[in-house]
């Protein structure tokens, strides 16, 4: 490679982007990750005409608390995009502040993004036009459970069959992999925000208190917990909303094992997920899945005892990946670096 066209290649600022439901981590090529920032837009109307007001990290802050005239959005629902121009915007805003506030002076960066796998050709289309219009010259696709694999460092490119789990904020993934394929992939739409949601709704449903969703990820990320705790109870925690018999601000306080319980429904969901996975494995991968066991990714991983309630429930062995925010972004920057992944990227 000379000289030129190394630097042509330095300049270039290729990217892969992790575009998740509830963050979206962006990889630049020889620098590794240098963005991870909530998938949320703020967009103010001011005289009929919308502009952007804020993304990422200042639009989520906006969340839950804005005027008429500005909308927190998050263009993407369930793993999908789900308002295209909107999600152009924040794709365009991320590549602009990967920059540092400049476009390539060179070219075009070649992007590679992540989709689920059982998405449509109808949003793969969606967020193929989202980056070429956001400024990218190429764009490839990967599957989301191939990147977390790769970000895992699994045995993708082997005659092995491994097992990962990623769960997301919207949908959580599901497959079997083996020589650089899927050889069984199932998606479900539950990950973050349904147990966000079901926070929510157990907390209106018992203590007749509306609480946001901003306070519902704050609970699940700091007191969730997958299985009841020991005596039922564990930790209790003060949450603040609005009472809906009065209609004024109050304070409750709840429990672990309440929250346990109202996380109860979204576990069994994912838990089954993978039970059908699990019996649509050809044998032979079955058997390596018994000594590989399952890894899982995605921010959902974190959730504390969810890996022991999968243990329990399969009894197999599970593993949490190293990082499993940033598993598909890394596994999606390395296919982009990697003559041996190149093979999983898709131009269709």
């Amino acid at each position: 490679m000379s000289i030129f066209s190394r630097l042509f290649k330095f300049s270039s600022q290729d990217m892969a982007i992790d575009l998740g439901t509830a963050n979206t981590v962006v990889y630049v090529r020889g620098r590794g990750i240098v963005l991870n920032e909530p998938s949320v837009v703020a967009v103010e109307t001011l005289n009929g005409v919308k502009r952007v007001k804020a993304v990422g990290e200042d639009a989520k802050l906006m969340m839950g608390k804005t005027p008429d005239s500005i909308e927190a959005i998050r263009p993407l629902r369930d793993g999908v995009i789900a308002d295209i121009d909107v999600a152009e915007q924040m794709i365009k805003h991320f590549i602009t502040k990967v920059h540092g506030g400049k476009h390539s002076p060179w070219r075009a960066p070649e992007i590679v993004i992540c989709v689920p796998s059982g998405s449509t050709s109808v949003e793969r289309r969606a967020i193929r036009d989202a980056a070429s219009n956001a400024g990218a010259s190429q764009v490839f696709l990967i599957e989301e459970p191939m990147a977390a694999a790769i970000g895992a460092d699994m045995p993708v490119t082997e005659p092995i069959g491994s097992m990962v789990v990623d769960i997301g904020g919207g949908a959580t993934e599901v497959a079997v992999l083996s020589l650089r394929g899927l050889a069984y992939t199932t998606s479900v739409r539950v990950g973050g925000d349904k147990m966000d949601e079901a926070i929510v709704s157990f907390v209106r449903r018992h203590h007749n208190l509306l609480i946001g969703e901003a306070t519902a990820e704050r609970i699940k990320k700091q007191f969730g917990v997958a299985q009841p705790p020991e005596d039922g109870v564990g930790e209790t925690i003060h949450i603040k909303g609005r009472d809906l018999v009065n209609g004024v601000p109050k304070e409750i306080s709840i429990n672990q094992g309440q929250i346990a319980d109202a996380l109860a429904e979204p576990i069994s969901t994912i838990v089954e997920g993978v039970r059908i996975a699990l019996e649509n494995t050809a044998p032979e991968l079955a058997a390596d899945i018994v000594d590989q066991g399952i890894v899982l990714t995605g921010g959902g991983a974190l959730l504390k005892g969810l890996d022991d309630e999968l243990r329990d429930e399969t009894g197999l062995p599970v593993t949490i990946a190293e990082d499993p925010l940033t598993c598909v972004a890394i596994g999606t920057g390395r296919a982009m670096e990697d003559p041996i992944f190149r093979g999983v990227l898709q131009t269709a």
